[in-house]
């Protein structure tokens, strides 16, 4: 669910950005509170463990009476407390971390697989992966982490202060001064980290995606021996990068080395104050060694808060990155929906213009794929038959006219919850790393070894046999290990394990011999029993199987 639909020129405000890292909180926050709480308790602890040693050096110098080994195993009690408060929190902490990063993960890959086929995708797939791990780690981190951490330091800056305040009123007022300036250096210091964070996180977006379609299109590199071309692309952009960070770096580490000099400057007023009163008789070396811890324990939460800055400044970044992909428009979801019968295809009155096209690739187009029939869709390239595939498949909708799926007894506007029906074989290599049984497995996860063995033979895939390992030879990525015209067969065979009417073969045979592709297309119209089969293709052979042909 979006949190906010509307967005300003210049991207998502903080408050807004801050609502939504809230609302992602939403199930784990009962574990937050329990990591914050565990915290604050540790708080507490070590600032009386200040209380201990003040009165325990007080003891021992003589200023008070009491019994010195009492406190020196109340402090012994003490830090064993606080190292099992901290083993605690560690463990919960790490598995909230886990939790809560499976949930991100699975939530935003799922609207990915859900989100609306575009034709041409707005982001790429490398930017795409850089959010899903960068950007969905970073709100993670601050949402598990630096968020109770900042509670639990601002309760330790209250507390320490309070502490402070009630020895020497002066003083602890005096080290609270900085406090403003603190929070005007932290306004410029977030405005301006944020912007540099995002041109950041873009140029490595940028640099994933060269590497990821460099490998991905290896062979075509080597062969158009642009290997170094590529280099030089990718130096290029790491160039850049490497500049975006320096200068970031060099603006973190200016602004962190003012807050320090007011730092140190507010414990040299604690150390000197306590010097002179000491000289003066005002407060025992006890009080001294108590200013000086909690010294500590108000400049060291004002450090703390100073170093999460940029962790919430990339938060923040990350934030508006994920809501952008929030923003990719979603497919209707619901049940599937099955035709009982034999099902056909018709379009009527049917346009289509892509987006951002200038004219209508398909125009008042009416065709009855009727139930059984064998179809072939000729064409030249870019004629709009791969278009009438992705309408039948819902990926599109038309601009005018509908396309319904129908039988004897139904019609229906194809859909999202129409695609049941279907059995879409796309041209190209489309296996998995993986087995050839995971491959074959996703067109039926629960298909026996017999129906397997039975349509890699129908997709004339008997070489499955021959290989070691049968069909748990190992694919690596697209099927790497195998022949293209291989890797096609499986595919094919894949397709013929769903259960659809429909079968629908963009250019699936075009990595196949003359031969091969024979005795699939044989095999294939024995097998069918009655189903509707429509081919997209440029091969004369496959007409003669069909009982008709559509040209566009």
């Amino acid at each position: 669910m979006k949190i906010f639909d509307n967005k300003s020129r210049d991207g998502y405000s903080v408050w807004q950005l801050l609502r939504w890292i809230w609302g992602a909180s939403r199930g784990v926050r009962s574990r937050i509170l329990l990591c914050t709480l565990i915290g604050c308790v540790s708080v507490a602890c070590s600032l009386i463990f200040v209380l201990f040693s003040k009165n325990a050096i007080d003891i021992a110098t003589g200023v008070k009476e009491g019994d010195l080994t009492m406190y020196g195993v109340g402090m012994a009690c003490l830090i064993l407390f606080e190292i099992g408060l901290h083993a605690l929190d560690n463990w919960v902490a790490n598995r909230l971390d886990v939790e809560l990063r499976n949930r991100f993960r699975s939530r935003f890959f799922g609207l990915l697989l859900q989100s609306e086929w575009q034709g041409k995708e707005r982001y790429h797939s490398g930017d795409v992966l850089n959010r899903m791990v960068q950007d969905l780690g970073s709100v993670v981190s601050v949402i598990t982490t630096t968020v109770p951490f900042a509670v639990i330091t601002v309760v330790q800056l209250v507390a320490s202060f309070g502490l402070l305040y009630s020895m020497d009123h002066t003083l602890a007022i005096v080290l609270v001064l900085i406090l403003p300036l603190f929070s005007l250096l932290s306004r410029l210091y977030v405005r301006r980290m944020r912007s540099m964070t995002k041109a950041v996180r873009e140029s490595e977006s940028q640099i994933q995606a060269v590497m990821q379609e460099s490998l991905q299109h290896k062979t075509i590199v080597k062969t158009l021996e642009q290997s170094g071309g590529m280099m030089q692309r990718l130096g290029g952009l790491q160039e850049r990068l490497f500049g975006e960070v320096v200068a970031r770096t060099r603006f973190s580490v200016l602004s962190r080395g003012l807050v320090s000099m007011g730092f140190s400057a507010g414990y040299l007023t604690a150390f000197l104050w306590g010097v002179f009163s000491i000289q003066g008789g005002v407060i025992t070396f006890g009080v001294m060694t108590a200013f000086l811890q909690l010294v500590g324990r108000i400049q060291r939460p004002l450090a703390d808060l100073a170093r999460m800055i940029p962790a919430l400044v990339s938060a923040l970044t990350s934030a508006e990155r994920l809501m952008e992909l929030e923003e990719l428009p979603q497919e209707e979801s619901g049940e599937s929906i099955a035709i009982p019968g034999k099902a056909g295809i018709r379009f009527s009155k049917v346009s289509f213009r892509y987006p951002d096209g200038d004219e209508e690739v398909v125009t008042g187009l009416d065709e009855d794929f009727s139930p059984g029939s064998m179809t072939a869709i000729l064409g030249e390239t870019g004629a709009g038959k791969t278009t009438l595939i992705r309408l039948i498949l819902a990926l599109i909708r038309p601009t005018a006219g509908r396309v319904t799926i129908y039988d004897a007894d139904h019609e229906l506007e194809v859909s999202p919850q129409t695609r049941g029906n279907l059995v879409y074989v796309p041209q190209g290599n489309t296996l998995f790393s993986g087995t050839i049984r995971d491959n074959l497995l996703l067109g039926c996860p629960d298909a026996t070894d017999e129906q397997l063995w039975e349509v890699l033979r129908v997709a004339c895939a008997e070489f499955v046999l021959s290989l070691p390992e049968g069909l748990d030879t190992k694919c690596g990525e697209q099927g790497g290990g195998l022949s293209e015209g291989q890797a096609q067969r499986i595919a094919i065979a894949r397709s013929l394990l769903r259960p659809g009417s429909i079968l629908l073969f963009d250019e699936a045979t075009s990595a196949l011999d003359p031969d091969t592709e024979r005795r699939l297309l044989e095999r294939l119209a024995e097998a069918r029993g009655g189903r509707t089969v429509i081919f997209i293709t440029h091969r004369p052979s496959v007409l003669e199987y069909c009982d008709k042909v559509l040209r566009v």
